[in-house]
């Protein structure tokens, strides 16, 4: 039970009976009223002034929230009460003198264990709230675990989760590669129109035809600047940016991955104390009995000192198999809420990621139009000296720079 979900209330509320010592009423998300005993922690949906002297069902609300994992794994509607609980209520305690040393007899059949963490079973569990309804977050989807295609293998669902990032990662780099390539292009293609503007050849035509001819080398020469202005620009504000978020991309998947896999790793080791103390509680209590059948047949002195031993060595397993749970509750709790927060994070940073490219990629073509406006500046002045070229005006031009004298010669008399 987690008790911000509930609210104590008044025993007249219910009944008009009183109520026994320690016992509070309490109200389920969905309006049922349960009762606990502060004291010894038990929980029932039974009235305990009615159900004085015999056996109380536990008590589990149907909002119970294990793990925010919904079984159907379907959006919910949000639900009535505005927080959903983060952690999972301590695994509720039993006597170490239970016939049944492994599980409680009424919830055997309702809970299941994956991989070192528990699940309600999806036939059993009741419908579990969303964190965030209506909404396909990551923080929902991804806590159970699932079998590798390939390798046959179980991966955990954050697993699965972290490979969608690296993919992600992977794109970054290359994307960064392709942007290296396009400099490159850019910086051999400017310098190979810087050295064609420079050749000497057809330099010996004169008039508006070499004048046009004069300044399509030129605009080769401008062109060539430009592409290497681009590429100048390509790595400024698109490569290096991308490189640069690249690296710290991949510190967060690195730092969220180790800290889920340890906290995983500890998880399976709280596993696997509870198991080691359940077996242990089950070997004394199986001693116990023996010492008791034992005693049902010879009654002496020894015989009773042994069951009293017994007796306390059962005890003692039982308070360390409670202590186990609740240290593998605690662990699993904490591994719950790392999941949620980071599965958050790893969702702010794909939309981080994909912003980040996606406003690189309209800055590369912004380039790209800038440059091809800038490459038609070029041959225009091209375009208006070809269409003016006039042979006699440029046989004119010619002959005014090059006459030698207006006087012409006569024939010569004998």
């Amino acid at each position: 039970m987690n008790p911000a979900s509930s609210r104590p209330l008044a025993g007249d509320e219910f009944e008009s009976a009183p109520f026994p010592q320690g016992w509070k009423c309490f109200m389920s998300p969905q309006g049922r009223r349960y009762y606990v005993n502060t004291t010894t922690n038990e929980t029932t949906w039974e009235h305990p002034a009615s159900t004085s002297g015999r056996h109380r069902s536990p008590a589990t609300p149907k909002s119970s929230t294990v793990n925010g994992y919904h079984p159907k794994g379907s959006p919910l509607l949000q639900h009535d009460h505005p927080h959903v609980a983060l952690r999972k209520p301590s695994a509720d305690r039993q006597s170490p003198g239970s016939t049944s040393p492994s599980r409680r007899p009424d919830t055997k059949d309702t809970k299941i264990t994956i991989n070192s963490v528990t699940f309600p079973l999806p036939s059993a569990a009741p419908e579990q709230p969303l964190l965030k309804p209506g909404d396909w977050s990551y923080c929902d989807y991804f806590w159970m675990d699932k079998r590798d295609p390939q390798g046959g293998t179980c991966v955990s669902g954050f697993e699965v989760l972290l490979q969608k990032q690296l993919k992600g990662k992977q794109m970054q780099k290359e994307m960064a590669e392709f942007m290296r390539e396009r400099i490159k292009i850019e910086e051999e293609y400017a310098k190979n129109l810087s050295k064609l503007s420079q050749v000497p050849l057809a330099a010996q035509e004169e008039g508006t035809l070499g004048e046009a001819w004069a300044q399509l080398k030129k605009s080769l020469a401008d062109e060539a600047d430009v592409h290497l202005k681009f590429s100048a620009k390509l790595h400024s504000e698109v490569e290096r940016p991308l490189l640069t978020f690249r690296e710290n991309f991949k510190k967060d998947m690195k730092k969220y991955d180790h800290h889920i896999t340890d906290l995983r790793k500890q998880l399976t080791s709280r596993y696997s104390g509870v198991e080691k103390a359940r077996r242990a509680l089950a070997d004394r209590q199986k001693d116990l009995e023996v010492k008791t059948q034992q005693l049902e047949v010879r009654l002496t002195n020894k015989t009773e000192e042994d069951i009293k031993k017994a007796r306390r060595k059962s005890t003692q397993a039982g308070d360390e198999l409670m202590r186990c749970v609740d240290l593998y509750n605690q662990a699993q709790s904490k591994w719950f809420e790392e999941m949620v927060t980071t599965s958050l994070e790893l969702e702010r940073l794909e939309v981080e990621r994909v912003e980040m490219i996606r406003q690189h990629l309209r800055q590369y073509t912004t380039l790209r139009h800038e440059t091809d406006m800038f490459n038609q500046s070029t041959v225009e002045p091209v375009d208006q000296l070809l269409q003016s070229v006039d042979p006699a005006k440029d046989r004119e031009l010619w002959v005014m720079e090059h006459k030698t004298g207006e006087i012409r010669p006569v024939d010569m008399d004998i």
